[in-house]
């Protein structure tokens, strides 16, 4: 078992900027790749970004280049820096970790951009 735990979200105006914390506990030594979601209403939930255990990243179209995924392992800790926000970046943001065989997820943290 894995347990996520997200903090961050919030209110920010369009062009202000974020960071997302996950903090995993648990069976950590399982984990392959953690990972941040979202879910805006009346859409499906899309990778935002996705980190792996040797540090290898991947994102989603429209945050590259204004996102950054990072992790500190030592503190089982993954991050989400978020820049150059926009409106269309408003969603339920879910911390993910991928075990193998198995999805974890967080409880989500709003984030909420205005225009």
């Amino acid at each position: 078992q894995v347990q996520l735990v997200e903090s961050g979200g919030g209110l920010v105006q369009a062009g202000g900027s974020l960071r997302l914390f996950c903090a995993a506990s648990g069976s950590i030594f399982s984990i392959n790749a953690m990972g941040w979601y979202r879910q805006a209403p009346g859409k499906q939930r899309e990778l935002v970004a996705r980190i792996t255990t040797a540090g290898s990243t991947n994102y989603g179209d429209s945050v590259m280049g204004r996102f950054t995924i990072s992790r500190d392992n030592a503190k089982n800790t993954v991050y989400l820096q978020m820049n150059s926000l926009r409106s269309e970046d408003t969603a339920v943001y879910y911390c993910n970790a991928f075990t193998g065989g198995y999805f974890y997820w967080g409880q989500g943290t709003q984030v909420t951009v205005s225009s």
